[in-house]
This record gives C-alpha cells, structure tokens and sequence, in this order.
C-alpha cells in the first residue's frame, strides 16, 4: 500500500514542501531511502525502527521504499523522522486517516519521543503560504510554530501521543497562537547603559546619530579609550524592533540552531562581535550546507568588528556587497542560497600598531610607513562605505571620576525612537524603513536641502573628491541629524556636522 505524508524541508532561510511516500511490499525485508538524503536522513531509518516498536506500534517485517520528493533536491538533517514514521504507520494500516492539508515534522529518539527541530519557524510559515492547515511538530518547538498565523499547531511529545490523537483515542488540543502583538511590551535595555561611559560626549552623540539612521560606524583611538564600551552600548539606544523585524531574525536564528528552547521569539537587537582570527566562511557564512554566517546572525542588528585591521583582507572586502545590498548571496555547486544581511557596521581600530600615534602624552614607536601601510589595511571601498568616522581620545581624569549625571540609554532612545518614526512614515511607501536603506532616487526625493546649504554641499563635493556613493551617504546622514532636531529640511548645521563626521578620520 503507498501513503503519502507531507513535510518540509530548509533552503538557506526559506523552504519547500517535500512529499514522503511511503511503499510496503512483499518481498525480503528492507528499509531503503532515496530522494537524494544525506547521512542524517540515510540514519532515519534506525530511529525509525526503534521508535515505531518503542511507542508500541508494529514495524513492517517486508520490503520498505521511502522515496522524497522532489528527488533532485538534497534533503538533510532529521527531522524527516517523523513523517517516515506515519507514512509507514499508514502504509501499513496501523493509522487511517491522514488530511493532505497536512505537515508533519521532527525528529525521534529511540524511545519514540519527539526532539528539538531547527527551522521550525520558517518551515511552518512555509507551510501555511502554500495552504496548509495543520502542522504536526515536537511539543518542545510548538511555541515557535505558533508565532505564525492561520495554521494550527498541533504539539505532539512523543509518537504514541500522536498516534492516539490520529486514532482518536486521546486528542491534543492545538497549541494557542502567541503572535508578534506581544513584542511591544518588551522594554529591557540590553548591554551596558550609555551612563556608564565616562566623557567621550562626542562619541556618544555619534552612536546616537547612528542608531536613529541605521549608519555604518568606524571608531579610531588608543588602548583603553572606550571604544568597545561604547559599541556595546549601542543595542541598548537602538529603536525596539517591530514585530516583522523579529520574525525576521528569530527564524534567522531558527536556521542556525541558535535559538533558545526557553525563547521562541527574539526580542532584542542581536550584538555579534565575531574575533579577527574568524573565516571568510564563519563571517559571510558558508559549508557544503550553507548555514548562516557572522553578518546574516547580525542581521537587524549590530556586527561588531574590534580592532578591524587585524581582520583578514578577504573577510573585510567580502563585506562591502552585503553593506550594500542588505543581502549576502552564498554560491555553491549544489545551487545558490540567500541569507539576509542588513545590519549596522560598528568598527573599532588603533591609529597606529603601537596604538599611540597622535595621543596626547604617550610617544608612538611606529614609523611613518608602519602607520601607512597599517591604515591602509581597510581599502578605499570599505571606508566609502562607511559614514561616521569618529576618534576617541583618551579620557581625562576630571571626567573619569567625575560624579555628574549623564543621559542614560533610555533618554537616548527616546530620542532614537522618535527619530525612527519620522522615518517609517517618510518611507511607508517604500521597501525602506530608515535612512540609511534608502537608494539614489529616494536619496534626491527625500533629502531637501536648503538653499543656503547646497553651497557648503558644493564646495565639499570638490574639496574631498567624494564619490557619487560617499555624496549620497552624506546627504542620508544629513537626513538623520535633521530628523533627530526635528526639522523638515537640511539646514547648514545639520550638513556641516555630518561633514565632520565623515572627514574627521582623515584630518
């Protein structure tokens, strides 16, 4: 008798229905699997095995054809286990009824109990797009299924339990639907808070202009300074995300294995702060699978590369199409993946090897080409793609032990938040959701400077030979800074200090 069940299977981020037909016959026993599965599918057939006799059912004693379709797509990982399971279970009888509206997933222990599952989120989201009704999954994944939508999720522990339901023995009752809604009561501020930076007043209103707009961010300066203090302030001023944000990044994190058991929907801005020693692969990500990389995990949040120079020269140039696409494309022989990538760039670096060039007490022991030949390390292109420079000078005594009250990270994001919402109705109509997203059309049909300023555009534009990327990235940091004022339009004041950003590296 052939059955017919139906799962799903991961590609990069997103899925595709696969059909598991089962066939038993007469003939010498046998368990065969083909579809083209990995090692991880070719083992479902011992789980399988162990499972069905484990939750009291009986295994077939004849000759087992599993095939997956479609047969010319790899099928990976276990959670395969359980729609084997039924499709033989129906095959031979044991079950009867089995809706195609229908999907079932996860993966089995021996003794017949349903295990964790990477990829739930997508693979029912997956599944309710292509008119499905009803998903089977392990009870311990089925608060992550049931963040989406229109598709009952059904939470089964172990075989048995979902054998008596499909019987109609013992019937479990469809977990609740916990949607996005709940996300704006999430107010915890995370990382250190930005009261706890001594000085550095400078800095801090940077990380507040790069927080409103989404900018790229590069910070230069000697040991013990505060730069990585103040990057890893920066999630904590960072606008709350929305609720599409978070389904974005938690089924990100569902892909790569990384999502906590104990919270199925990630509220808070990911800080990913990868070591320089770290792949081209373990930043950009990669395998014979392609599994997410350091910039996909950061995606709506904050990548965070400390002492950037040290990085490896293809790592960094590898950067500069997902900076600006907002995507990275993975190519393999096996077929092309694409991960999201749209996430801010926070750099860290000393001026000099020593770390001491230009400092104010301390005598740097480089030599003019070591200093040379270091800076330039990070390529034109990569910088071109930055928009705020910013040094950090050592902090002096009097600030450093100084008592007075500074704005914490609360009061910044107050201001952020607003800065964001101003945005997201400027763009409404558009794919964008801040300044930074925004391409050269939008940049000439948003960015209104006043009359006054376009002199001072004028003149920078000749001045530092900027490049028609680097004007348009002045102009959507300009927009930034005007918005967190308040104002309509760019005024001179708002240009000028989105000059001094971008140049002051280079002074």
């Amino acid at each position: 008798m052939l059955a017919k069940v139906r799962t799903c299977a991961v590609v990069g981020r997103d899925g595709y229905i696969v059909e598991v037909e089962v066939d038993i016959s007469p003939g010498l026993p046998a368990f065969t699997i083909v579809g083209l599965p990995d090692t991880a599918v070719q083992e479902a057939r011992e789980r399988v095995r162990a499972a069905i006799r484990n939750s009291g059912c009986e295994f077939p004693i004849r000759r087992i054809t599993v095939n997956l379709a479609p047969a010319d797509m790899r099928k990976a990982g276990p959670s395969y286990d359980l729609p084997i399971a039924l499709g033989i279970l129906l095959s031979s009888g044991q079950v009867l009824d089995w809706p195609d509206s229908t999907l079932s997933l996860g993966e089995l222990s021996l003794d017949g109990s349903l295990r964790h599952t990477g990829g739930i989120l997508p693979m029912v989201s997956i599944a309710r797009d292509q008119g499905f009704t009803t998903a089977f999954v392990p009870a311990v994944d089925a608060k992550e299924a049931s963040l989406v939508e229109g598709i009952d999720v059904i939470p089964a522990s172990s075989l048995s339990e979902l054998v008596s339901h499909l019987l109609g023995e013992s019937k479990i009752l469809p977990s609740l639907h916990d949607g996005p809604e709940e996300l704006t009561a999430e107010d915890a501020l995370i990382g250190p808070d930005l009261s706890h930076v001594k000085g550095q007043e400078n800095a801090k209103r940077a990380l507040e202009v790069a927080a409103a707009g989404g900018h790229n961010l590069l910070m230069s300066g000697p040991p013990g300074s505060g730069k990585t203090l103040l990057a890893r302030t920066l999630p904590s001023i960072m606008p709350r995300m929305t609720p599409q944000e978070s389904l974005d990044v938690t089924k990100v994190y569902s892909v790569g294995g990384l999502l906590p058991s104990d919270k199925p929907l990630i509220l808070q801005r990911p800080f990913r702060s990868p070591h320089y020693t770290i792949s081209n692969a373990g930043l950009v990500g990669g395998g014979r699978l392609p599994r997410p990389g350091e910039i996909t995990l950061s995606h709506r949040g904050v990548l965070f590369l400390d002492e950037l120079p040290e990085f490896g020269h293809t790592s960094l140039e590898a950067l500069r199409q997902p900076m600006e696409d907002k995507v990275v494309t993975i190519s393999r022989a096996g077929g092309t993946v694409t991960f999201p990538a749209n996430f801010a760039l926070v750099g860290a670096m000393n001026p000099c090897p020593c770390g001491f060039h230009g400092h104010p007490t301390r005598v740097c022991v480089c030599s003019p080409g070591h200093v040379a030949r270091y800076q330039k390390r990070i390529s034109g292109p990569l910088l071109d793609r930055i928009d705020i420079f910013i040094d950090v000078p050592p902090v002096e005594y009097e600030k450093l032990t100084g008592v007075e009250a500074t704005e914490t990270s609360f009061q910044v994001r107050q201001r952020v938040e607003k800065s964001r919402e101003i945005q997201r109705h400027r763009y409404r109509d558009t794919p964008s959701t801040c300044n930074s997203e925004i391409g050269p059309s939008e940049v000439w049909e948003f960015c209104r400077v006043e009359e006054n300023a376009k002199g001072i555009l004028q003149s920078a534009m000749k001045q530092y030979d900027l490049s028609a990327r680097a004007f348009h990235r002045i102009l959507k940091l300009s927009l930034t800074i005007a918005d967190l004022a308040g104002s309509d339009t760019i005024s001179s004041d708002h240009l000028l200090e989105a000059l001094n950003y971008r140049f002051r590296a280079s002074e």
